[in-house]
């Protein structure tokens, strides 16, 4: 292991904080009565400007910044919520006669990342800045790496920032240390999950769990990624989808249950696709795709509500207003390429959706068959034109192997996808419980696998014997969480809303 100049000083410092007989890393607790920007916000001042409550604090992060002059300095400290100005005098940490507490530990030993605690309290500098007078120090932890440390030059440009997209994501603990402002996509996140799981459970549905770990790949339309379970000596299959467990607990007695789920296919990647990503999904018995609707415009508006305040429904993306609001349009699969294209595909067999697809210049290959071909005209000339939040509605049955045929509409299923800003962001069904029917599509499906569809479904007799013992009307949904939070954040880049994206590996 070659280590940097300034690696190789660190753990001099290091050896040298031991030395003074200090733990550079200690087990103990410190105990944490503030946050920064809780002292900045909570800060009142009298008719002279002097800070007359938050007397005493006590608070702990990193040292950012250091100013040291002579028997006094200033530091900046950082913690979870923001930084704030120190002020650490050698006679008040270090009374009596024994100084190195700051002659030594904090002049000469302690290095920008390390981690302190201190109590103190709180005044205003002659500039007017909220800072801690410490009155007691405390090393909690030693900081091997020098973090990266921008600089401006003379003419203003700034040099050695962390912004390189790919170290960013590789090095994620070092962008939430460097790049502050990144934690905030990822307290909307949270608050966007916390504020669905409450709307969830405010329908009294149940949160459930299931198998991560699969016999069969079912429930979806992608390619697995498959492992090997050495106990039983049998293929397993990381899931692309929760569906079909979600669905035996319908069949088994519960009327609602939900599941907030790590979801792996093994696909392309690019800046909306990640191979491990989240989903939460939903079943409600005695429900149809339609209210399955109307329950989608709600928890999406409520959600937008939690994350930005209560009166706004709207977020900003590449400069478009989006409006979460309902309702939503709805436009058939049907009636949206007849409108974006002028081509009905609405009684179009194989052979004529092959014309119009060279037509449009849209490139499908032998192994797609109706199904594919219909949802490919529409990915490719549709999807994209559709920005505000819009329901696509009645897909072509062959799309849909374990959607309900539609009531009245021959060839089609009542499933709706939503499309926001040109992605598809739910997936809903009016949910398939006819055994018979479902044996059919699976077999169907089988077909097309063996025409080279990776992405064909596999058949589940399980989950066939589970539909024989009967299982009432159903809606079920799937929302990505992942988009939904690039959306409410104005991110462009599924990885700026992972902590950790896949990435290739580190040479």
């Amino acid at each position: 292991m070659e280590l940097t100049d300034q690696e190789i000083t660190r753990r001099d410092n290091l050896a040298k904080i031991r030395a003074l007989g200090v733990d550079p890393f200690p087990a103990a607790t410190f105990p944490v009565t503030h946050l920064a920007s809780e002292i900045l916000a909570l800060v009142e001042e009298d008719s002279e400007g002097k800070v007359t409550n938050l007397q005493d604090v006590t608070l702990a992060g990193r040292i950012m910044s250091q100013r040291i002059m002579g028997k006094a300095a200033f530091a900046n400290l950082q913690d979870s919520s923001g930084r704030i100005q120190l002020y650490v005098s050698r006679d008040d940490i270090a009374p009596g006669e024994n100084k190195s507490l700051y002659n030594d530990l904090f002049k000469k030993y302690l290095d920008l990342g390390d981690f302190i605690g201190v109590k103190g309290f709180v005044f205003k500098t002659r500039t007017g800045e909220i800072s801690v007078h410490v009155k007691e120090f405390t090393f909690l932890g030693k900081s091997l790496r020098p973090l990266p440390s921008p600089k401006k030059d003379e003419a203003g440009n700034v040099h050695d920032e962390f912004k390189d997209p790919e170290l960013r994501y590789r090095m994620r603990y070092v962008d939430l240390t460097v790049n502050p402002k990144v934690k905030e996509v990822f307290r909307k996140r949270s608050k966007l999950i916390t504020a669905m799981r409450q709307f969830l459970d405010d329908l009294d549905l149940m949160e459930v769990e299931t198998p991560v770990l699969q016999a069969i790949h079912g429930g979806a339309s992608a390619r697995p990624f498959k492992t090997h379970h050495n106990t039983l000596d049998v293929p397993m299959y990381l899931r692309i989808a929760n569906e079909l467990y979600l669905k035996r607990l319908i069949i088994g007695g519960f009327d609602g249950v939900y599941e907030f789920a790590k979801i792996f296919r093994n696909e392309g990647m690019d800046r909306t696709h990640n191979p491990e990503f989240t989903m939460v999904e939903f079943y409600v018995a005695y429900k149809d795709y339609n209210w399955m609707m109307d329950t989608c415009e709600q928890l999406l508006e409520h959600s937008v509500r939690a994350i930005n305040g209560q009166a706004q429904t709207t977020v900003e993306v590449d400069g478009k207003t989006i409006d979460f609001k309902g309702p939503y349009r709805r436009l058939t699969m049907a009636d949206a390429i007849r409108e974006y294209t002028g081509e009905d595909i609405s009684e179009a067999d194989e052979t004529e959706l092959r014309a119009i697809a060279g037509r449009l210049d849209v490139h499908v290959d032998k192994t797609m068959g109706r199904g594919k071909l219909i949802d490919e005209l529409f990915g490719e000339r549709v999807e994209a034109q559709l920005i505000q939040p819009t329901f696509i509605t009645d897909y072509p049955v062959e799309m849909s192997p374990l959607t309900k045929k539609h009531r009245s509409k021959e060839g089609l299923v009542e499933r709706f996808e939503l499309i926001v800003n040109g992605k598809e962001l739910a997936n809903a069904y009016s949910e398939l419980n006819d055994p018979i029917d479902q044996r059919a599509r699976f077999e169907e499906q089988l077909q097309l696998a063996q025409r080279g569809d990776d992405e064909a479904m596999a058949m589940d007799e399980d989950f066939l014997r589970a539909l024989e013992y009967g299982m009432p009307p159903t809606a079920g949904i799937g929302i990505g969480i992942d988009r939904l939070v690039m959306l409410l954040t104005g991110q462009k880049s599924i990885q700026e809303v992972l902590f950790f994206p896949q990435m290739k590996p580190e040479r």
